[in-house]
């Protein structure tokens, strides 16, 4: 690899906006109608297809979504769901919201970051209502030795699929249409993005049909409704301010027509930095276990023992790469630390990884010149291991 070249800035990720969802954003204010109406409906209906499973319901985040699936799972105090720790904090956080209990298991392995069944096996007890998996980075996890478990113990299925979005399964599904119900977010840096957002999605009719009365307040037709005819509404239930507004479905109907040359896009960018880091000694870009096709929503790498992990993001950061770390593990943060227990592959992955920028602007050269910086400062931050060390390394 040649050397590295002049200056360079480079983000870990910018949103693929331009005119299509300016003109879609603006055609909403012309309409002179804001909140959840035809809009929202089109985008649910195309999110659907695009899946290819029968029910999209629109909501104002992924953590909604969750929560949401959550209720309709029928999670209640005293429940538990068993969640990754190596996720974002709200598959965990929405448990708690129905006064349910999260119950952490581990990953696979240092090249696996996906949920254990194994591990999952051992964390089921008679409270367990639901598993919560995560297809991490995009690549699906285990979903046959999930249900397995699942089946055997009568419990839900649902899946935090905020990483998976145009990803597929072993079977040839898309990620997000194994489990009763997944989730997906439209978070200003996911695949695709409506600033903030998310849907919950569903093969079954009565679910997507409460999850719609749940996002709206419990109420039996919505103020769209109202203005296309409805006379009037009850409340039925507790429900929430979960809706999703037409300029941001606009935004996402928009950015849902490009996703297909976006995760083209993320495959090739993806693919260079597979040949490139193959010959970098000390940083490896895991598979993940590899099933399917992965949706690439980031690229992670894991370093060697040897390195130091935060040195090499400071050394990056000076040379103009900016890193990040997805994620610090849930059970390790002081709310949920006391419910937690032993995930030794989850701590000894979030010590080592590491995610480098990924998204459709990036270019090819980009991705080499990113790679010659770690190339080049790479060698500064390892750090000697004791012999201690060196015995107990996996």
């Amino acid at each position: 690899m040649p050397a590295a070249r002049d200056s360079l800035h480079v983000n870990l990720f910018e949103p693929d906006l331009g005119g299509t969802e300016r003109d879609a954003v603006l055609a909403v204010l012309d309409s002179g109608w804001l909140a959840l109406g035809a809009r929202c409906r089109e985008f649910e209906t195309a999110f659907a297809g695009f899946l290819g499973i029968k029910h999209a319901v629109a909501v104002n985040s992924c953590t909604a979504a969750l929560h949401l699936a959550y209720r309709l799972a029928s999670v209640q105090p005293g429940d538990e769901v068993i969640v990754p720790s190596l996720t974002f904090v709200a598959t965990a956080n929405a448990v708690t919201y129905c006064g349910g209990k999260p119950v952490f298991a581990d990953i696979t392995s240092e090249s696996d970051w996906t949920l254990s069944p194994e591990s999952v096996a051992g964390a089921v007890t008679p409270r367990t209502r639901a598993i919560c998996v995560m297809h991490y980075g995009g690549r699906a996890c285990d979903m046959a030795g999930i249900f397995e478990i699942a089946d055997a113990a009568g419990v839900t299925v649902i899946e935090d699929a905020c990483h998976g979005l145009g990803g597929r399964m072993a079977d040839g599904r898309s990620i997000g249409t194994a489990g009763q119900m997944a989730c997906f977010s439209f978070y200003s840096n996911k695949a695709i993005t409506t600033g903030e957002g998310g849907m919950l999605v569903t093969d079954d009719g009565d679910l997507a049909e409460r999850a719609r009365l749940l996002r709206a307040h419990g109420m039996t037709s919505t103020t769209y409704e109202r203005m296309r005819g409805a006379m009037g509404y009850d409340v039925i239930e507790i429900g929430y301010n979960y809706r999703l507004d037409e300029m941001r479905a606009a935004l996402g109907l928009a950015q849902l027509r490009r996703l297909p040359d976006s995760l083209a896009r993320r495959h090739v960018l993806a693919a260079r930095y597979g040949a490139n880091l193959t010959d970098i000694a000390g940083i490896t870009m895991p598979e993940h276990g590899d099933r399917g096709v992965a949706a690439h929503y980031i690229l992670p790498v894991i370093v060697d023992p040897d390195v130091d992990r935060d040195a090499l993001r400071m050394a990056l950061h000076e040379a103009g790469v900016q890193t990040s770390i997805h994620y610090a593990p849930v059970h390790r943060f002081t709310h949920y630390r006391c419910r937690s227990r032993p995930l030794p592959v989850t701590e000894t992955v979030t010590s080592r990884a590491l995610s480098l920028p990924l998204y459709p602007s990036l270019d090819e050269d980009m991705v080499d010149r990113i790679c010659e910086r770690i190339e080049q400062v790479l060698p500064g931050c390892r750090r000697a291991l004791s012999s201690n060390a060196r015995d107990t390394q996996p």
